[in-house]
């Protein structure tokens, strides 16, 4: 969908709740021992999992915790954050009386937390001014370790704010997108705030920025939603941010994730409903598709299971259907 469009489903979904009531690198070994585990859990995953207690859940974050074996969900309008069984049964698992409108979600298995971008889904109606905050939750019990008000740090001259998606970088520094604010916050491992990317970082471009993920390499991989654009951001050096050359725009980006072979999944909610895998041979310096794939519906983001590419659908506007999860062939 396009921007206009998500922001009028949004709105949608803030109306009905009212009336209502990218990880770290981990070592070799490691690393394989991971992917074995989740590949033989893979295996035994169906390939949807409805959602059977999530109408008006909105669900536009996704993740795999490899460790516990589960998906965990947040939740737009009830801002809670679920685990979510493979018979499609919903279990709080992050609850917070701060949390608002839970929209990315990261699972940091190596320092045992769960990450969650905390907004303001109201912002999008002109009900509010939103807000950017980042949420620290033990990935075990799913206590909050931290709250962090991100718009605090800036900029001065935003009227609103969104914090949609988030990575964490090897050093456990966390980046955050504000796509109403266009800017990209980073939080230390003291949990310091600033802004790491400012508005004007792509010149007049203005983009609308939404999904981000950190490469082992030492940048990040910024989505424009709007401009279909992948933006290459050094960590040591914002300031060198490049836009990748790509062999088409991925207008509608929404979601990213890496996959284990090194491409990146870019989750397409515009109305092409198409996950797409990008591929580079100069670190990200350009790329190009390498494998499609065709959403049956529209989808925000993706988590990855062993191999295999899940996304999820959280029914923006359509308060009675029920969200669902699904895997992804792409070819």
């Amino acid at each position: 969908m396009t921007v206009r469009n998500g922001i009028a489903a949004i709105a949608l979904v803030v109306l009905a709740a009212g009336c209502g009531s990218r990880e770290s690198e981990a070592p070799p070994a490691a690393r394989d021992q991971q992917s074995g585990s989740s590949a033989a859990t893979a295996s035994a995953l169906p390939d949807r999992i409805t959602i059977t207690e999530g109408a008006g859940l909105t669900p536009e974050g996704v993740e795999y915790d490899t460790k516990g074996e589960r998906f965990l969900v947040g939740s737009i309008s009830r801002g809670t954050v679920f685990v979510v069984g493979t018979d499609g049964s919903l279990t709080p698992f992050a609850e917070d009386a701060e949390l608002r409108s839970t929209v990315g979600i990261e699972v940091d298995e190596e320092r045992n937390r769960l990450l969650v971008a905390n907004s303001d889904a109201s912002a999008f109606g002109g009900q509010s001014a939103g807000q950017a905050k980042l949420g620290i939750f033990d990935l075990g019990s799913g206590s909050r370790i931290a709250m962090i008000d991100l718009a605090a740090a800036g900029p001065k001259d935003a009227k609103s704010h969104f914090a949609n998606d988030l990575t964490v970088g090897s050093d456990g520094s966390v980046y955050v997108t504000d796509t109403m604010a266009r800017v990209v916050y980073r939080v230390d491992s003291d949990n310091n705030v600033s802004v790491f990317l400012p508005p004007d970082f792509a010149g007049d471009q203005q983009p609308a920025l939404n999904g981000i993920v950190f490469h082992p390499s030492g940048f990040l991989l910024i989505a424009d939603m709007r401009g279909g654009q992948i933006y290459k951001v050094p960590v040591d050096d914002p300031k060198k941010a490049t836009a990748v050359k790509l062999s088409e725009p991925v207008t509608g980006a929404d979601g990213l994730v890496l996959h284990p072979n090194g491409n990146l999944i870019v989750v397409r909610n515009d109305d092409s409903r198409s996950i797409v895998a990008l591929s580079s041979t100069d670190d990200w310096e350009t790329a190009t598709v390498a494998a499609r794939g065709t959403a049956s519906g529209q989808a925000t983001t993706a988590a990855i299971v062993g191999e295999d590419v899940y996304v999820v659908y959280p029914f923006f506007g359509d308060q009675q259907a029920q969200p669902y999860i699904e895997r992804i062939p792409l070819q």
